[in-house]
């Protein structure tokens, strides 16, 4: 049932007993799929690495409620969260766990295709792109039968569509999202580069009627900063696609929240990132830390964060309302 070596990895000791009284409600109100179709009761598959089973083996009703998934259950209701990493996951580094009371899957977090139509440095080491082969075929299998689940759902629930990849580049993803059942119990939130806005958006009017919140992630707030850190983008492209985001932000009523991964190259546009948010209406602004993801970047010249300017200028920054420097230590 438990796979000691995923924990090990990590780093994580599976016999420690955290005595934590709150009973995070994620393993029960959360389901994310990779692109594997490996199912994780959590958000972040390195919070909780274990999977309670395979969308290519078993169907989502199957897997919600398995053996495995209650086991990973009852190490939250015991209160030793003893199969968590509380080196990294979020809630602990903020001891802030999500407690409200669910039955039902209210969240599904959907990481089954990392095609971009960007390379960025900081993300992958080169283009990485399905519209053919296994791995196309496969997130399509894994789509249809992720959309096969969701007509039978009654209660509420949200997809969320990104974070691995582009949705609007994505032919994957797009598949998703044209299959998906028009329901009105069924919400969305998205994570893009904002390029393929524009040309894309208004042929899922289903998608945008739903959608609760549209994140965009933006490294530079100036055109040389932005090309250099997004590779593949075009700085005139991005703010006419911004300027279609706002329009449809007035016309839908979603939130509209941008990221900024802050490393050495764009510490410095914090602020023109905010008045740049400002001008597009943006509700939230989140500025994070890059993070090392294996892909080469040589991580002894981030030492923006050791600066003395940098701590002044994150302080003016956590100031503004729309700003959030979670993570900017």
């Amino acid at each position: 049932m438990i796979n000691q070596r995923l924990f090990d990895h990590y780093g994580i000791d599976t016999t420690k007993d955290l005595k934590i009284t709150p009973r995070c409600v994620r393993p029960w109100d959360t389901v994310l799929i990779d692109k594997q179709g490996s199912c994780y009761a959590c958000e972040c598959t390195a919070w909780l690495p274990q999977s309670i089973g395979n969308l290519q083996v078993r169907s989502l009703a199957e897997i919600i409620g398995s053996d495995t998934h209650r086991h990973l259950q009852d190490s939250i209701s015991d209160g030793t969260y003893r199969y968590c990493n509380q080196r990294q996951c979020t809630y602990f580094r903020d001891s802030d766990w999500p407690t409200h009371t669910t039955n039902n899957i209210q969240n599904l977090r959907l990481a089954i295709d990392d095609s971009c139509n960007l390379r960025c440095p900081s993300c992958r080491t080169g283009l990485v792109f399905h519209k053919t082969g296994n791995k196309f075929r496969l997130g399509i299998r894994l789509s249809d039968r992720i959309n096969e689940w969701l007509r039978s759902v009654q209660h509420d629930i949200t997809i969320h569509i990104g974070s691995d990849g582009d949705p609007f580049a994505s032919h994957v993803y797009r598949h998703f999202m044209e299959q998906t059942p028009r329901k009105d119990n069924i919400r969305y939130s998205i994570l893009t580069n904002g390029l393929m806005f524009k040309e894309f958006h208004d042929k899922i009017p289903h998608i945008m009627n739903g959608l609760t919140t549209l994140g965009i992630s933006i490294d530079g707030a100036t055109a040389d900063t932005y090309e250099k850190l997004r590779l593949g983008g075009k700085w005139d492209k991005l703010i006419e696609s911004l300027e279609s985001v706002t329009e449809a932000k007035r016309r839908h009523g979603f939130g509209l929240h941008w990221h900024m991964v802050v490393q050495q190259d764009n510490w410095q546009e914090m602020p023109a990132m905010l008045a740049l948010a400002y001008k597009h209406e943006v509700d939230r602004v989140f500025f994070n830390r890059i993070q090392d993801w294996n892909t080469g970047l040589d991580f002894e010249k981030q030492k923006f964060h050791d600066l003395d300017e940098f701590k002044e200028l994150r302080h003016i920054v956590t100031r503004d309302p729309i700003s959030s420097t979670f993570g900017l230590f």
